[in-house]
């Protein structure tokens, strides 16, 4: 966030949003890849567990995801960390929980996209590698420009210590597998809470998207806030 979109959240919603610093210009566009989007991106880990310090739970997600329900009554449990993955191959509706098992490389694909966290030791576990993997991420890929693999590797690493739960993928959906298959979206239709407008690039284009599919709920709800009317 910079400062011209804070003073806007707060001009809308009074008290609603914080910055952490350093700011980003106003004009600064850190692009998908970019080295200034993983210099962004990889600040994220420290401020989640700086947070998780302090006795606060955290939920974290991307701006460029849709909540269409109460995400919260699918935290299952009480364990250390919740996330969602990035694939597109469609689940079980009764699929696992678990981390799911790595592919032929060796690796998995949770999206950082979205992540619910206790502040327990676990989850200060898997922030402390998730920062420690983006360390070795930056000096042995130094063009390296997405943080999401860091954070995978951070998960197999820790699986054993950290009590962690995938999401279910009705309930949070990737892009990939949202906006590209109209059956699947018709046959889960009600159990979608967040989706994620990924596996596409761009302001423009995931604005249009958004758009398209009648999830841009912006213009209708501007002068709403958690709290109610304005």
């Amino acid at each position: 966030m910079n400062y011209a979109t804070l003073y806007k959240v707060n001009e809308k919603w009074p008290g609603h949003a914080v910055l952490i610093p350093p700011a980003l210009g106003s004009q600064t566009a850190q692009h998908f890849g970019s080295k200034g989007f993983f210099k962004f991106t990889s600040r994220r880990p420290q401020h989640l567990l700086d947070i998780l310090e302090l006795g606060y739970n955290v939920m974290y997600n991307d701006v460029d995801m849709v909540w269409l329900q109460d995400p919260f009554q699918y935290l299952d449990g009480s364990h250390d960390a919740y996330f969602m993955d990035d694939l597109t191959e469609i689940k079980p509706l009764n699929h696992s929980h678990d981390l799911p098992p790595p592919n032929r490389k060796g690796a998995t694909y949770i999206c950082s996209c979205m992540i619910f966290l206790r502040p327990t030791n676990g989850a200060k576990l898997l922030m402390n590698k998730w920062i420690e993997e983006l360390g070795s991420l930056f000096w042995a890929k130094p063009k390296e420009g997405n943080d999401q693999p860091a954070f995978n590797w951070a998960l197999n690493k820790t699986a054993h210590e950290v009590d962690i739960y995938l999401l279910p993928q009705t309930a949070f959906p990737s892009g990939g597998l949202f906006f590209t298959n109209e059956t699947w979206v018709k046959e889960t239709k009600g159990k979608h809470a967040i989706v994620h407008n990924n596996y596409i690039i761009g302001y423009d284009e995931k604005l249009k998207r958004f758009r398209d599919f009648g999830l841009w709920l912006v213009d209708d709800h501007a002068l709403e806030s958690p709290l109610g009317k304005l």
